[in-house]
């Protein structure tokens, strides 16, 4: 079980030694990763890892071919390009992870989340065994060519590329704002609810919040806030919460940036920070889940929640929910072990 602890020490690492990664451990991880990340449905993502000295100096080659011939690369002086070049060669392994789209935005942001958790189970889980890691997408290496070259197929998104290896020095942590400074409680509930509270307390989440908010985001740009909600859930839900306890929910508010690069890097940060919460509250024995209902594409519904025009909903978690929860079934060979190349 990964525990708090884990989730707070864990660090971007940007310098790693020659020790190399095997594949086996990698693969291990991953399946690991994957059971961990607890769904109702079947998302659909995959990804690929390149190890062999070879695939990864094909990949430095095609991650620094746009950089290149952009305006800002050709001021670079040749020999600037080709350390950064053998600097990519020669960290040990590369993981990318793709997303297919859906037939909704709904299914394509299940998609693209699920893509994000087991990247995230799988960085918490690397830490733990001392295996360092630092999640790429900066848009000067994505094109055309590195897309074909990579093998990525039609209708899928590319999730980032885990470059990782073995450190021999951490850097120190940067703080994150508490979650108490990014809290709105919207407690309310129908005539039979009043009286009860809700299944797990304003207070208790928030503490699990304080450590889920050491998830991975671009230049620590925090992008999320919390909104707590309480009753209102329909009949069905509510069948579902511990008995004599009044329905809650936790929502997760991403800000939309103008940049759609930005959008979906705040997008994948708010969709780790989840998955931090459900790996503490599964620790806690607490009942969690996960959904993406219909409504929270809807601006009128969303605005009931106050939520703000350039805001999105990144999940609902409905909490106290009894019954198990079911994980995302493990594919048979999730692991690609060599380099796509162009067929």
């Amino acid at each position: 079980m990964i525990s708090s602890k884990t989730i707070r020490e864990r660090r971007t690492i940007r310098n790693f030694n020659v020790s190399p990664v095997s594949r086996e451990l990698v693969e291990s991880l991953l399946n690991q990763a994957a059971g961990l990340y607890e769904t109702h449905g079947t998302p659909r993502w995959r990804c690929i890892y390149i190890g062999t000295p070879e695939s990864r100096r094909h990949l430095a080659e095609t991650m620094l071919a746009k950089a290149k011939e952009s305006r800002f690369g050709k001021l670079i002086p040749s020999k600037m390009l080709d350390i950064l070049s053998r600097r990519v060669a020669d960290i040990p392994g590369h993981l990318i992870v793709m997303a297919e789209s859906g037939a909704n935005e709904r299914e394509s942001d299940e998609n693209f989340a699920a893509a994000c958790g087991v990247m995230q189970n799988f960085q918490l889980l690397g830490w733990e065994r001392g295996l360092g890691m630092l999640w790429d997408t900066d848009p000067l290496f994505q094109s055309e060519l590195f897309f074909k070259e990579i093998g990525l197929r039609e209708g899928e998104r590319f999730a980032g590329i885990l470059h990782m290896g073995y450190f021999d020095k951490a850097p120190r942590a940067r703080k994150r704002t508490p979650a108490e400074q990014k809290w709105t409680a919207l407690l309310g509930g129908a005539p039979h609810e009043r009286g009860l509270q809700p299944p797990i307390s304003e207070q208790n989440v928030l503490e699990l919040l304080n450590d889920a908010v050491w998830a991975p985001n671009d230049r620590l740009r925090e992008p999320w806030r919390f909104i707590f909600a309480t009753g209102g859930m329909n009949e069905a839900h509510a069948q579902t919460v511990v008995p004599r306890t009044m329905p809650a929910r936790l929502l997760v508010v991403v800000k939309e940036e103008p940049d759609p690069h930005k959008r979906e890097e705040d997008f994948a940060a708010a969709c780790c920070l989840v998955q931090n919460f459900q790996l503490l509250a599964k620790a806690k024995n607490w009942g969690v889940r996960r959904t993406r209902p219909e409504w929270i594409y809807d601006p009128e519904r969303r605005r009931g929640f106050g939520v703000k025009p350039l805001e999105r909903i990144a999940a609902v978690l409905e909490l106290g929910i009894t019954g198990g929860i079911p994980q995302a079934p493990a594919a048979a060979d999730p692991v690609e072990i060599r380099f796509e190349l162009p067929g």
